[in-house]
Parts: structure tokens; C-alpha cells; sequence
């Protein structure tokens, strides 16, 4: 019996080596591509106005190698390929972030962020004090620049004079980024450095810090939202309607992104609701000094009982009660409650305090906070627990409706606007939509929106990585290719988004 298996055996070996591998294997034909062409599109002036989205933003700062992977820039080498030019930056003078001016930093310009092992730190941090050179007062590039993304800047302030204007800059009316861009010009807009360079296509991507501000302020009233209407310079609608019909008054064509939904984003997404760990000795403790508050919420609905202005379900929501678990929500202020001093005096000095839900997004920077001591001599004052949140650290449901309801309307401004034009439209809501429920694919990677692991959000849990702005440039191309009849797809010319970091080494040079 084993002769026979020998012998089939060779014969198999014998028929295989008498054919060549190719008889064994397919072989996928070469696809041959068309040649790039820009359809009707003129690339040869590109100019781009947005805000960080724009400016390459990452990390929490703005640097050179961040700047090299810019969202334009990203475009302008694409748009080389057929016939456009090549596009300028306000590089900065260093890969550690951060502002100065006159030898001083600007406070709130800070160096980057790097991973620190378990999550976001300062570079400092790691690497020790660090000298920032990019001052606003000494070392400005000269233009004029076809990336005229400026970090922090809202719809209006693309027509705001002065804005770059380093005199405005301590009275708080001029952002140091655009200082960095209008030269020998102080007063001249965003809108008219555009202009001036009578651009034959331009990308506009501006209107999330109109929502953004507010939102990763926890809505406590210092950043306000937009107001849909008013007068250019004051109104959404009518800022960019003003900034379209200028854009394009000479012909130029252009792609315009809409504004995404900022409340699905890692900065308000990854600090849980419920982080407190207590043992059973430290939660009776906090029941017990929570005791006088929970009987006064219980006396409050007996005493309003028949009134309708104290529900049974708002004082359920308002008891405060801890246990011996890993994951006990915090305490946090809501201005939404009801006062019920206001309403009798016999409660007057009862807080308007709950505890979180699932519902309410914690900022950020909070997972640094909570779980500190609100007074250092007093072992009790734990912030989160003993200390509510105040507002600024918390974005309560009734502020994500805010929030929602005017980037809705802003995304019909810019819809409107767009179609009349006739400009390439990019749905980045949609696209963020993507990304926060299973992420986007490219090539062989998929980004997901989570902080750190996800690849597509940076690790200030607001702006992209490298390679999410090069996700977002393909989604460019594609809809430029759609409006315009170039073929950036079809011939192959999309950006392999594997080609960009997703994160950078603290000694980054």
C-alpha cells in the first residue's frame, strides 16, 4: 500500500514540474489608469481659508512638521500633479509649539502634546522646559500665503480688520497666528489677503469654532455660539454669504467643507461620566455628608407637592447617593435645575447639583481634575465627589441641543450657498458621523474617532492627525473630481493616508 502512495506521489511531482507556476497561479492583469487631468477645474492659484482644520493644527499647537501635512498642503502636492502651483505657509520656526512674543510666551500658547504611556501630557512634561522661537513680534515670515487657516478664528473673524494686528493683541482683538500672516498690512482682513491674491480655486472650511468654543468651554457663557443672524462680520448666514460672493466674484472655483457635529468628538467623549472609585467605608463617609442636602431635595417635594413646579422625576435625578464601586458618577453643577430658593425661601442655599449621567459629556482636560483636592489641608474636598463640577468642566444635554440645533442651521447656510455657486461640497458631518460609529477605511487602514488608538483624531481630542487630514484631502479630491471633472480617483492620484504619522516623538526635531 505505501509503494502505491510513493508512486502517485511522484507522479504529482513529475506533472508539477513539468509546468510552469504561472499555469497555477491568476494573475491579476495591469489596470492601466488615465492620465490626471483637473477637468475645468484651475489649480494654478489655490488659496485656503479656514481656521485650525485648515492651518494643520495638531496636538493642541501648531508647528512646522504639523504645518507640512496641513490639509492644503496635502491638496496643493495633488493638485501639482495637474497643472497648479505650488502653495505657501506661516511655517513656524520650531517643531515644539507654542507662541511668544518679544521673548515672552503668550499664555494659552502652549508647546504640544505628546503620549505620556497612558494618555495625552505636555511635552515638557517629558522632555523638560523647552525655549519656544516663534515669536509674533520678531521672526514673522514674509507672504504672501496660500494657507490662510488661522487657529481659533470663527466665521466673522475672516472679515474682522485689525485682526492680525499686533497691537490688538494684548486688548484681545487679534489672534497671534494672523499676526503672523498680514505683513507689511496689519488691519487687512483674512477675507482680503485671500483676495489679493485673486485665486483661481480656493477651499473654505470655517465655521466650527462658532459652535466649538462653547462647546469645549462646557457651555458656562464665556465663549458664546454665533448667532445665526446679523450683519456680515456678526451673523453666520449672512458672514458667509458674504465670504462666497466674494471668493468666487471672479470666477474662481472651490471646494467647501460643512461644519461637523463637535459634541461627538474625543474631547468630549473619552472622560466617562462615572470615573469615581470608592470602598464601601469612603461611600458611606460621602452618603452621610450628602445626607443634609438629600433631606432638603425630599423636603422640597413634599412642600411644592400640587404646584407643578418641583417634579418627583427632577428631585429623583437631584438625590445624591454613592456606593462601594469602581464606577460612581460624579457630582456636577446644573444651572438647568430648578432654584428652588427662588421659589421658597425655606430652601434658599440648596445647590442646583446632581449626579452625571450618561448623558452629560465631560470635558478633556477634567480627567486631570477630578478626584483632586479642592482644599489641600482638607482630605474631604475632593473634586467630583465632595465638590460638584462647575459648569466649565461638564456639557450638559440641554447645551449639546444648543449646539446641535445651530450647526444644523449653519450646514444649511452652507448648503445653500455652495449650490448656488456651484462649488464641490464636502460633508465632514457626515464624515465625523463615519469615523465616531465604526470609522473610515482607506487603503489598508481604518481610523476611528477614539483618542489615542483611533488614528484619525489627534491628541488634543479636537483637531487630526496627519493621517486624518489625509483621510479628509481624499474626500476633497472625490468631491472636487465630482463637481469639476478632474480624475484625482480615478487615476490613481488620491494620497495613501499610510504615507502620514499618526503620532509624534517628543524630540521631534
Amino acid at each position: 500500500m505505501k509503494i502505491k502512495y510513493i508512486w502517485i506521489l511522484t507522479c504529482l511531482i513529475g506533472f508539477m514540474a513539468c509546468n510552469d507556476r504561472e499555469d497555477f497561479e491568476m494573475i491579476e492583469p495591469e489596470v492601466e489608469l488615465p492620465p490626471a487631468t483637473p477637468g475645468s477645474a484651475d489649480f494654478s492659484n489655490f488659496v485656503a481659508l479656514g481656521s485650525s482644520f485648515t492651518a494643520g493644527f495638531t496636538d493642541g499647537a501648531l508647528f512646522s512638521v504639523s504645518q507640512n501635512y496641513s490639509l492644503p498642503n496635502i491638496l496643493s502636492q495633488q493638485f501639482e500633479i495637474v497643472g497648479g502651483g505650488s502653495i505657501t505657509q506661516p511655517l513656524t520656526n520650531d517643531n515644539f509649539g507654542g507662541l511668544a512674543l518679544a521673548g515672552n510666551r503668550i499664555p494659552g500658547f502652549d508647546p504640544r502634546l505628546v503620549f505620556g504611556g497612558a494618555g495625552p501630557v505636555p511635552l515638557e512634561s517629558l522632555i523638560g522646559p523647552v525655549t519656544v522661537t516663534t515669536d509674533i513680534a520678531l521672526n514673522n515670515p514674509p507672504g504672501p500665503f496660500g494657507n490662510l487657516g488661522v487657529p481659533g478664528a470663527k466665521s466673522f473673524h475672516l472679515l474682522a480688520p485689525g485682526y492680525g494686528n499686533l497691537g490688538n493683541v494684548l486688548l484681545g482683538l487679534a489672534n497671534p497666528y494672523f499676526v503672523r500672516m498680514t505683513g507689511s498690512t496689519p488691519d487687512a482682513s483674512v477675507l482680503q489677503l485671500a483676495l489679493a491674491q485673486s485665486p483661481s480655486f480656493f477651499s473654505l472650511w470655517i465655521g466650527s469654532n462658532d459652535v466649538l468654543g462653547y462647546a469645549v468651554s462646557g457651555g458656562d457663557g464665556t465663549d458664546p455660539i454665533t448667532p445665526l443672524d446679523g450683519p456680515p462680520g456678526v451673523g453666520f448666514s449672512q458672514t458667509y454669504g458674504a465670504l462666497i460672493a466674494s471668493l468666487t466674484a471672479s470666477g474662481a472655483g472651490g471646494v467647501v467643507a460643512n461644519i461637523p457635529d463637535v459634541t461627538t468628538i474625543p474631547y468630549l467623549n473619552t472622560v466617562p461620566y462615572n470615573p469615581v472609585p470608592l470602598d464601601a467605608a469612603t461611600a458611606a463617609a460621602v452618603n452621610g455628608a450628602y445626607a443634609l442636602y438629600n433631606g432638603g431635595i425630599q423636603a422640597a417635594l413634599v412642600a411644592l407637592e400640587g404646584t407643578g413646579l418641583f417634579t418627583e422625576e427632577e428631585a429623583n435625578a437631584r438625590l445624591i447617593s454613592f456606593e462601594a464601586s469602581e464606577t460612581n458618577a460624579v457630582v456636577i453643577e446644573d444651572e438647568s435645575l430648578t432654584d428652588l430658593g427662588a421659589i421658597n425661601p425655606a430652601f434658599e442655599g440648596l445647590p442646583q447639583i446632581r449626579q452625571a449621567t450618561a448623558e452629560d459629556l465631560i470635558v478633556l482636560p477634567a480627567s486631570n481634575f477630578i478626584g483632586t483636592l479642592a482644599d489641600p489641608n482638607n482630605p474631604l474636598s475632593v473634586n467630583g465627589v465632595a465638590i460638584p463640577l462647575e459648569d466649565k468642566w461638564v456639557l450638559l444635554p440641554s447645551e449639546q441641543m444648543e449646539i446641535i440645533d445651530a450647526t444644523t442651521a449653519y450646514n444649511a447656510t452652507i448648503l445653500s450657498a455652495v449650490n448656488a455657486a456651484g462649488l464641490a461640497f464636502v460633508d465632514a458631518n457626515a464624515l465625523l458621523d463615519q469615523l465616531v460609529n465604526g470609522g473610515l477605511t482607506s487603503g489598508n487602514f481604518r481610523l476611528t474617532s477614539n483618542l489615542v488608538t483611533g488614528g484619525a483624531f489627534s491628541l488634543d481630542g479636537v483637531h487630526f492627525t496627519a493621517r486624518g487630514y489625509a483621510l479628509i484631502a481624499n474626500e476633497f479630491m472625490k468631491a472636487i473630481d465630482a463637481t469639476y471633472g478632474s480624475n484625482f480617483d480615478a487615476s490613481g492620484n488620491l494620497v495613501d493616508i499610510g504615507n502620514y504619522p499618526t503620532n509624534y516623538s517628543p524630540t521631534l526635531q
